[in-house]
């Protein structure tokens, strides 16, 4: 059998089975979610507001889980962000909802959990950074403070160390011991090491205190592609606590797109990942819901989670220059996703839909058909008119200055027929 003979031509490999990892459960009642144990991977995200003001965190946390987040991170660095925890949770609870809250600690972590009970009890998930919770001898009872806190409250915990806060004497112990090595390994490999000994051990101490391992979570971002891909295979391989996945300090639009998307990819590709975070720098005033949705297309492209329906476009040509395909391309995008959120209980199962948007004839028709409901707009040239094809089978031609307003009416027909019976 030759090597061009189809038979010998490797086929797309599938993604390789979750790592096995224990189940953790944030959250109570309606917003109560699974990380880990098979659960499939969940987004969150992270507020950037002073959380000392209520209703501007109320607002912005309402607007990224209307956006799809899943959990959502909240800075809590000082007595006036304690104190307005509990105010901010009972506000979004009039609102209708209940995605669980995070609460970001750093340096006195453990005096703010002693200090306001309430915001204890309120938040459903403490994060810890092992590298700054506290040092030489206060270290330990500092963080045991924090992990008395959320057995005392029931929380969750995650443990996250971080490239840009590693735990220094870990470190220096680690260097010191591979200059006296014969064979040393190179400084970056050592701080990948401290990186996953530092979520490790700080989680076996957790376990000493007495806090369950279904209540751990595991981190160890750092910002380098690379660097994170080799971090958190070692991490995945030494343990079975779930894992929160994310590039940190990852960039401002493509750049930062891109990065989390190739490393993360990667990982979930692995199996490794139970919940994910996009650490996107926004544009100066820009839209903070952005990283909820780079996080739900990666995971929907790579085929782990369905959120939306997809809207397939081309890229265009020099067959395609009216603008006309474009503008609808973005005008179905967006109506989707603006009408998702209520979409979602009308039209149970309505993110499986498929839509097509192509610009001319080469690839038009044959792209629609594939589709669930798609449309292949004339091209440069063409004959100016557009079939609409149906489930594979050409139902419509559409003609004139109001395809564009035809079509979008007949997605929503389309989506009331198949998807609206199902209530």
């Amino acid at each position: 059998m030759s090597m061009t003979d189809p038979m010998q031509v490797p086929v797309a490999a599938e993604p390789a089975p979750r790592r096995r990892t224990v189940a953790v459960r944030i959250g109570e009642g309606k917003g109560a979610i699974t990380v880990g144990g098979g659960a499939p991977v969940v987004v969150q995200s992270m507020t950037n507001t002073d959380t000392a003001d209520i209703a501007g965190t109320v607002a912005q946390v309402a607007a990224l889980a209307r956006a799809g987040s899943e959990i959502v991170r909240i800075t809590v660095d000082r007595d006036e962000a304690a104190a307005a925890v509990p105010h901010i949770r009972d506000a979004l609870r009039k609102r209708g909802i209940h995605t669980p809250l995070v609460g970001d600690f750093h340096y006195i972590g453990h005096k703010l959990l002693a200090d306001h009970p309430a915001c204890a009890e309120a938040l459903d998930k403490y994060r810890i950074n092992p590298g700054n919770v506290g040092f030489k001898d206060k270290k330990d009872r500092q963080f045991s403070a924090i992990v008395e806190q959320a057995i005392r409250h029931g929380k969750a915990v995650r443990i996250g160390a971080n490239w840009g806060s590693l735990d220094q004497e870990l470190l220096t112990s680690l260097m010191d011991a591979n200059a006296a090595s014969p064979r040393p390994l190179d400084a970056r490999a050592v701080t990948r090491e401290a990186m996953v000994r530092s979520a490790i051990y700080s989680a076996e101490r957790a376990e000493e205190i007495g806090l369950p391992r279904d209540r751990i979570i595991l981190s160890a971002k750092v910002s380098a592609v690379q660097d994170l891909i080799a971090v958190y295979r070692m991490l995945a391989d030494r343990g079975d606590y779930a894992i929160h996945l994310g590039l940190t300090e990852a960039g401002m639009g493509s750049k930062g797109i891109v990065a989390s998307s190739a490393a993360m990819g990667i990982l979930l590709q692995d199996g490794v990942g139970d919940t994910i975070r996009v650490s996107l720098t926004p544009e100066p005033g820009g839209d903070r819901t952005l990283e909820v949705t780079v996080a739900q297309e990666l995971l929907q492209t790579m085929g782990f989670r369905t959120f939306v329906p997809l809207v397939a476009a081309c890229p265009g040509c020099g067959r395609t220059t009216s603008t006309v395909f474009q503008e609808l391309a973005r005008d179905i995008q967006s109506f989707i996703r603006d009408e998702m959120p209520g979409w979602k209980s009308r039209y149970p199962g309505v993110e499986a839909l498929n839509v097509a948007v192509m610009g001319c004839i080469v690839n038009g028709p044959g792209e629609s058909k594939h589709a669930d409901i798609g449309i292949s707009l004339p091209g440069t040239g063409e004959t100016p008119t557009a079939p609409v094809f149906i489930d594979g089978q050409k139902a419509a031609t559409l003609r004139g200055p109001a395809i564009a307003a035809d079509f979008k009416q007949m997605v929503m027909d389309y989506i009331e027929k198949r998807y609206g019976a199902a209530v």
